[in-house]
């Protein structure tokens, strides 16, 4: 799975809006509107806050096994 999918899917089981999942990882909306359509990714910060938050393995965000 792609890093937009993994976040949407997590969105999407948290019941999270954009601008919730902006507030909780401490970014603006505008960024995480961006990593869903594709034209910015999560930094290497932003990944370690989706690992400490959602319980998710940073490798997790780019289908790395």
């Amino acid at each position: 799975m792609k890093y937009i999918e993994i976040i949407q899917q997590l969105m999407l089981e948290k019941n999270l809006s954009q601008q919730k999942l902006a507030d909780l990882l401490h970014v603006n909306q505008t960024t995480v509107s961006q990593w869903l359509r594709g034209k910015k990714k999560p930094s290497y910060d932003n990944i370690l806050m989706f690992y400490e938050i959602f319980d998710i393995e940073p490798n997790q965000m780019f289908g790395i096994e």
